[in-house]
This record gives structure tokens, C-alpha cells and sequence, in this order.
């Protein structure tokens, strides 16, 4: 039996229960894939990230109950958390590489800065299944991973209603759909639907936000931008337009520690 540090941070929230829960377990060397996907599935969180030390950061990944993702927001950000809460780091940033390049997290107080790719949405055209999976129909389709569907307003997006059965005969992998529009106490808002996947709205998406950031930042002309994610658990998340990058903020609370064996 090989005894694994396993723990579950809570990631865009100030307070637990709150945000988007991942879980993180620190490695020394990789695991068989099989593995990796079946400590995921046990887990039974949205994403659970996977980490092993290298000369200059770490090498990450992240895998879902059901496949490896290309890139995660929140369980990186819950990976900073624990590396600087837990392993005793005392640089002032952490260099990831990962399958979706180099992320850079930098610390800024208590709150957590991801340097993500910027993953700007063109014009698209929503798949039947899609639109008939929605309750209402938005003004405007974009899609870079995922499809972006735009609204009018943040009501809209409260009372999005998916016919799961119906958005489930669609594979997206490994994008989703994101919903969102102008919010009333930030700048937007959004929610994030996975078809096929075990926990169908994912609570806060930060990769989500690579493609949401600039669209947003050409459309309000301004390069900060708070948004929230109007998950049943909710989240904030702080995001800068930096180009071909995008800096995504937000802070994480530890919601236990412990190990596993396997």
C-alpha cells in the first residue's frame, strides 16, 4: 500500500463551502494514467489535480472523474494553495508546466494570480442539441473550447434551465458551455455546463475565463473586470486582459487535509 497526501481546497471563495471544491495530491513521480483516473473518480470532485516537483516548479495535471482535462483554473489555483499553505514554499510565484504550456501562479497577499493563455471566441453556430437543451435562447454564439452563449442580462442567466437528457446526447470534450452576461454588481456573469459529465454545472470555471476575459474586455473597452459565477455555490474571480494572457484572481480556503491509500 503507498500512502498519498490527498487534500481538498476550496478555490474563488473566501469561506468554505463556498467556490469551486478540488482536490490536490502531491507526487514524486507520475502514477499510471489508470491511476490518476480512478484516485479522480473516487474523489468525485470536479477536477483533481495532480503534481510532481521539477527544477524550476512543478509539473501539473488534472484529471475529472471521467478524463484528463487540458487545462483547469481552479484546481491550479488550488495546487498554489496548497503548495504554499502545506510544503513550506517561500518564493514569491510558482511556475507550472503543464499541457496547456508554462501558467505561472503569482502570490498577491492572500489572494492567488493564475497567468493563464488567452482563448479569444469567434463567431459560431449553436448545435441543435445545444439550443434545444436551454430554456432560453441567447443573443450571440461564440466558441473557442467551449461555446460561449451571450445574454442580455444576469436574470437570464439565473434562470438558465438545462434538458440535461438532451444536452447529455452532445460530447464537447473537454469543452462545455458557458453562459453569461452583463452582470449588475460586477462587470459579467456566467455558469458552465459540462454534457456527458458526472457533476453537470461546474460550480467556478477558471478556464472558462480565458475565453470570457477578452471577449468581455473588447465589449466593456476595459481591461479589469470582476466577474462572478452564479453557481449555487458562487464565485468570484478578479481577471485582467493582458493580450495573449489573461491574469485570473481569486483566493481558496483549505477544507480538510488527510491521506489516502492505495
Amino acid at each position: 500500500m503507498i500512502a498519498l497526501n490527498l487534500y481538498q481546497v476550496d478555490a474563488f471563495t473566501t469561506a468554505v463551502f463556498g467556490g469551486n471544491p478540488a482536490c490536490v495530491i502531491p507526487l514524486e513521480e507520475w502514477l499510471p494514467d489508470e491511476q490518476l483516473l480512478l484516485l479522480a473518480r473516487e474523489n468525485a470532485v470536479a477536477e483533481t489535480a495532480f503534481f510532481i516537483p521539477q527544477e524550476d516548479g512543478f509539473a501539473l495535471r488534472w484529471f475529472t472523474p471521467e478524463i484528463e482535462m487540458d487545462l483547469c483554473g481552479h484546481a491550479t489555483l488550488a495546487s498554489a494553495h496548497v503548495i504554499k499553505t502545506f510544503l513550506n514554499y517561500d518564493k514569491d510565484s510558482i511556475l507550472f508546466t503543464s499541457a496547456s504550456g508554462p501558467l505561472k501562479v503569482t502570490f498577491s497577499g492572500a489572494r492567488y494570480v493564475l497567468d493563464f493563455p488567452s482563448r479569444k471566441p469567434v463567431s459560431a453556430t449553436l448545435p441543435d442539441v445545444i439550443s434545444r437543451s436551454l430554456n432560453k435562447q441567447p443573443q450571440a454564439v461564440l466558441k473557442a473550447r467551449d461555446y460561449v452563449l451571450v445574454y442580455g442580462h444576469e436574470q437570464d442567466i439565473r434562470d438558465i434551465q438545462i434538458d440535461r437528457q438532451i444536452l447529455d446526447q452532445i460530447n464537447l470534450d473537454p469543452g462545455g458551455v458557458i453562459v453569461t452576461a452583463p452582470g449588475e454588481q460586477c462587470d459579467f456573469v456566467s455558469r458552465f455546463f459540462t454534457p456527458q459529465a458526472s457533476i453537470l454545472e461546474d460550480p467556478v470555471t477558471g478556464s472558462a475565463h480565458c475565453s470570457l476575459i477578452p471577449y468581455w474586455s473588447e465589449k466593456l473597452g476595459k481591461k479589469e473586470l470582476k466577474a462572478l459565477q452564479l453557481s449555487e455555490r458562487m464565485g468570484t474571480l478578479f481577471c485582467t486582459d493582458n493580450g495573449e494572457r489573461v491574469l485570473i484572481a481569486g483566493d481558496a480556503r483549505t477544507y480538510s487535509a488527510g491521506q489516502c491509500w492505495i
